[in-house]
């Protein structure tokens, strides 16, 4: 028996379980021998995300489009473009919505979510007593590289939001202000699946990433950084860095795989929303879409 992935919807109210796209292959990589020989020989590393990447990016992956939404239900009617206007699997995959298909929440002085998906909020990341696994957590100096921002923010709130094949993969910005150029940190790329996580929490701190800060007037300086993953071995930015930027503009997008955000927020400038404290208390993600409420300045 496996432990089942399990989130509350916030738009259904219930506790689901997710559809793990590749669990066999996940489960297999993180959880045999065999399988963390192949991980740390092959998996984690950059040549083999390259490699999944250019091949759904071949006329030959767009078979995969019509089964992959049917599978996990898919919502098409959101879609900018029509399915089958798509020539390669990650066309589809880094496909853009209707405008309004993700309403931006509230006024200037409410955060919202960067990327559809699945999310933790911590109120002071100091007394975070572990996420996936009990008691297990990562060092902000590791994550961000940089000392004196790990102390500035070492008693603020942190937002991670975990984005799974099936979701849309363009994020965007969680507040408005001025972005700056996003600082890259190289490292491997290992899977951010909880299946993953409850082996190796370091993986954010491990994993490539990158890092932007915004200048809010309503919350102060905002970090935000993209984290990479197995096949995601690249995030491809669409915004003009070192300048203004507007709440719910899009930043970015993910190419094929499975991805993270992290946002974090300076000690004292912002209350996280009530659903998100307290699903992360219980060590369970919150579902939650691009552009909803997840907490106000205080």
């Amino acid at each position: 028996m496996h432990d089942d992935i399990q989130f509350l919807n916030r738009h259904t109210g219930r506790v689901e379980t997710e559809q793990v796209y590749g669990e066999g292959f996940l489960r297999w990589i993180y959880g045999s021998l065999t399988g963390r020989l192949a991980l740390h020989a092959v998996a984690k590393r950059a040549f083999f995300s390259r490699w999944y990447g250019w091949r759904m990016s071949r006329p030959a992956s767009r078979a995969k489009i019509a089964p992959f939404i049917r599978k996990f239900g898919v919502d098409t009617g959101e879609f900018c473009a029509p399915p089958e206007s798509f020539r390669t699997f990650n066309e589809f995959f880094y496909r853009k919505l209707k405008p309004g298909a993700r309403p931006i929440a509230g006024a200037a002085r409410t955060a919202v979510f960067p990327a559809d998906g699945r999310h933790l909020g911590f109120q002071d990341v100091s007394l975070m007593a572990g996420i996936f696994v009990k008691g297990e957590v990562f060092s902000l100096a590791e994550l961000l590289r940089d000392n004196e921002l790990a102390v500035r923010f070492q008693r603020g709130a942190m937002v991670l939001s975990r984005l799974c094949p099936v979701d849309y993969h363009r994020f965007h910005f969680p507040v408005s202000g001025f972005a700056t150029e996003p600082r890259l940190i190289n490292g491997w790329l290992y899977s951010v699946n909880p299946i993953a996580l409850r082996r190796n929490i370091h993986i954010f701190t491990e994993n490539k990433r990158a890092l932007t800060r915004i200048e809010s007037p309503e919350f102060g300086t905002v970090l935000m950084l993209e984290v990479g993953a197995t096949n995601v071995g690249s995030f491809d930015y669409t915004f003009t860095p070192n300048a203004q930027v507007t709440k719910g503009a899009e930043k970015g997008y993910f190419k094929f795989g499975g991805s993270s955000t992290i946002t974090l927020f300076e000690p004292g400038r912002l209350r996280l929303d009530a659903d998100l404290i307290t699903q992360t208390a219980e060590r369970r993600e919150l579902y939650a879409r691009m552009g909803e409420q997840l907490g106000v300045a205080t």
